[in-house]
C-alpha cells in the first residue's frame, strides 16, 4: 500500500499581509503530479486544511477544486481530518469526493469511529481518521466528564477506532496532535484552549497497534518517538523561524507485514521565506528576487525610507529590523504578560492578530475604548 501523507496546508492564509494563494495553488498541483506519477494508493491530509474556521471562498473553491482532480485524475482513495483551525462541521459536510469507497473525510469526534478499508495484494489496511477536538466535545461525545487533557481525549478516538479494525488487518491512523519529543515552531497554535493551562502533549505509545501513524498540527517535517509515526510538516513556511527549511511531502510504503518505507518528497515553492542581512546599500545592489524576505540592516544609523527603498530588489519584503535593536532584543530579559496583569486592549489586539494576522484598525481600537471606558464609569459609580 502506498500513501501520499500531507498536512497543514492552511489554505487562505497570509504572510505577513502577502496572500499566499498562488503559492498553495503550486503546492496544490505538485500534490495532484505526485499522486499520479507515484501511483499513490491514498492521500492523506491530516488536517488543518483551512487555516481559520471561516476560510475565504477562494480558499474553499481552491481546495474542492484540488479534491476534484484526485477523483478524477487518480485511482487515490482520500483521507482527511479537520485540525484545530478547521470547523470541523465544514469538513465533514465535504462531498466533492464522489465514491465514498475511495474517501474517509471525517469531521467531527464519534464514538463509532469506522475506517476506511481498503486492499492490497497483501490483504486489508484499515484507515482510522481521527478529527481534532476539544475537551468538551469529547466529554459530550464519550459520555466522560473527567476528559481534561489532549492525552485523554485522543486514546478514547483511538479506543473507538481500534474496535473496528478487522483482525489481521495492517492500520494507519490520521491524527492531528503534538507528540511529546516533536519539535513545533512559531506557526503552530497551542492544542489547549486559551487561559486554560494543562499538558498539551500525547505520548508515541498512545497509537500502540498501528503500522503507520500520519500527524497533522506541527509544521516541521520529523518522525515522533519511532519512525512510523510521523509529522510531513507544512507544505509552506509559515514564519521567519522556518527561513530556507526544505519543505517536503511524505511517500510512505506499507508491506505485507506492516513495515513500513518513508521516503520526504521535496516541494518546490514558488517563492521561498529568506532572511537577508547586511547594510542598506549594498543589499539594494542584490538580484531582485520575488521571496519573501526579512531584512535585518546592518547601519549604525537609521536610513530614511529603508523598507520602500528596499522594496524596489525586494517586492515582498514584509518585516525589517536594525541588528542592534535584534540584539537587544535577545538582551532584554523575557517579561510574560499574564492575563491578570495585561492590558485589555493588548489582549484583544493579541487576539485578533491570532485568528486574522491582522492588528485593530483605528476604527476597532475606537469601539473597544469607548467600551472599556463604560465598564470603567460603571464600576466606579458602583
Amino acid at each position: 500500500m502506498k500513501i501520499l501523507h500531507t498536512s497543514d496546508l492552511h489554505l487562505g492564509r497570509t504572510f505577513n499581509g502577502l496572500s499566499l494563494e498562488s503559492d498553495h495553488g503550486a503546492i496544490l498541483e505538485q500534490v495532484v503530479q505526485t499522486a499520479k506519477n507515484r501511483a499513490v494508493d491514498v492521500v492523506v491530509i491530516a488536517g488543518d486544511i483551512f487555516d481559520r474556521a471561516a476560510p475565504p471562498a477562494t480558499a474553499v473553491r481552491q481546495f474542492n477544486g484540488f479534491l476534484t482532480r484526485i477523483a478524477s485524475e487518480t485511482k487515490a482513495a482520500v483521507v482527511l481530518i479537520a485540525g484545530n483551525h478547521d470547523s470541523g462541521d465544514r469538513i465533514a459536510s465535504m462531498s466533492v469526493m464522489p465514491d465514498t469507497r475511495r474517501a474517509l473525510i471525517r469531521g467531527v469526534v464519534s464514538a463509532d469511529e469506522k475506517p476506511l478499508l481498503l486492499q492490497d495484494a497483501h490483504g486489508l489496511v484499515a484507515f482510522s481518521g481521527l478529527p481534532f477536538t476539544y475537551e468538551y466535545a469529547a466529554r459530550a461525545c464519550f459520555g466522560d466528564e473527567t476528559m481534561q487533557t489532549p492525552h485523554q481525549v485522543l486514546a478514547a478516538q483511538l479506543a473507538a477506532a481500534r474496535q473496528h479494525v478487522p483482525p489481521g488487518a495492517r492500520w494507519v491512523v490520521v491524527s492531528h496532535a503534538f507528540v511529546a519529543g516533536a519539535e513545533g515552531s512559531d506557526s503552530e497554535r497551542s492544542l489547549v484552549p486559551i487561559g486554560v493551562g494543562g499538558l498539551e502533549t500525547v505520548p508515541p505509545e498512545a497509537f500502540a497497534g498501528a503500522q503507520y501513524v500520519a500527524l497533522g498540527h506541527l509544521h516541521r517535517a520529523q518522525s515522533a518517538g519511532a519512525p512510523h509515526i510521523r509529522y510531513s510538516g507544512s507544505p509552506l513556511a509559515f514564519g521567519f523561524d522556518e527561513a530556507d527549511a526544505v519543505k517536503s511531502m511524505t511517500v510512505v510504503e506499507i508491506d505485507a507485514v506492516g513495515a513500513v518505507e518513508v521516503a520526504a518528497i521535496p516541494f518546490q515553492p514558488l517563492r521561498d521565506v529568506r532572511i537577508v542581512k547586511g547594510r542598506h546599500a549594498e543589499l539594494l545592489l542584490n538580484e531582485a528576487s520575488d521571496d519573501i524576505i526579512k531584512v535585518i540592516l546592518t547601519d549604525e544609523t537609521s536610513v530614511i525610507d529603508a523598507m520602500k527603498r528596499l522594496r524596489v530588489v525586494f517586492p515582498n519584503a514584509c518585516d525589517m529590523i536594525y541588528a542592534r535593536e535584534e540584539q537587544a532584543r535577545e538582551l532584554k530579559p523575557f517579561e510574560a504578560r499574564t492575563l491578570a496583569t495585561a492590558n485589555p486592549a493588548d489582549v484583544v489586539n493579541d487576539f485578533l492578530k491570532l485568528v486574522r494576522d491582522t492588528s485593530m484598525t483605528d476604527e476597532e481600537a475606537s469601539v473597544l475604548d469607548s467600551a472599556l471606558g463604560a465598564i470603567t464609569k460603571a464600576e466606579t459609580a458602583a
